[in-house]
């Protein structure tokens, strides 16, 4: 099993919203993919909680698991993730990623 964790931070303003209106619409999007992609066997999407105040400032969280490292990979590729991707590449500030095995 592979575990993905991605730690946003967000901009205070982008796309003509603020932070916390941006943060619904990422969490909205992405949570709307494991539906449409079986590679995803678990998503989880947190959103400015206080246990993230021992990291760095950091507004999103997106915890996920997939089978194989090929399941990531065709997850990270498709189609629908690349589309909220580029959405979020226009919110985000900085990005921090761990993939391990589990």
């Amino acid at each position: 099993m592979i575990t993905h964790i991605v730690m946003w931070t967000l901009k205070d303003t982008a796309e003509g919203n603020d932070k916390a209106a941006n943060a619904a619409e990422m969490k909205a999007r992405l949570l709307a993919l494991p539906a449409k992609l079986p590679q995803v066997l678990d998503m989880r999407v947190a959103v400015g909680q206080e246990l993230f105040a021992s990291v760095p400032p950091t507004d999103i969280v997106l915890y996920t698991t997939f089978a194989s490292k090929e399941d990531l990979s065709a997850y990270a590729g498709h189609p629908l993730h690349l589309e909220v991707v580029e959405f979020v590449k226009k919110i985000v500030s900085e990005r921090r990623v761990v993939d391990f095995e589990s």
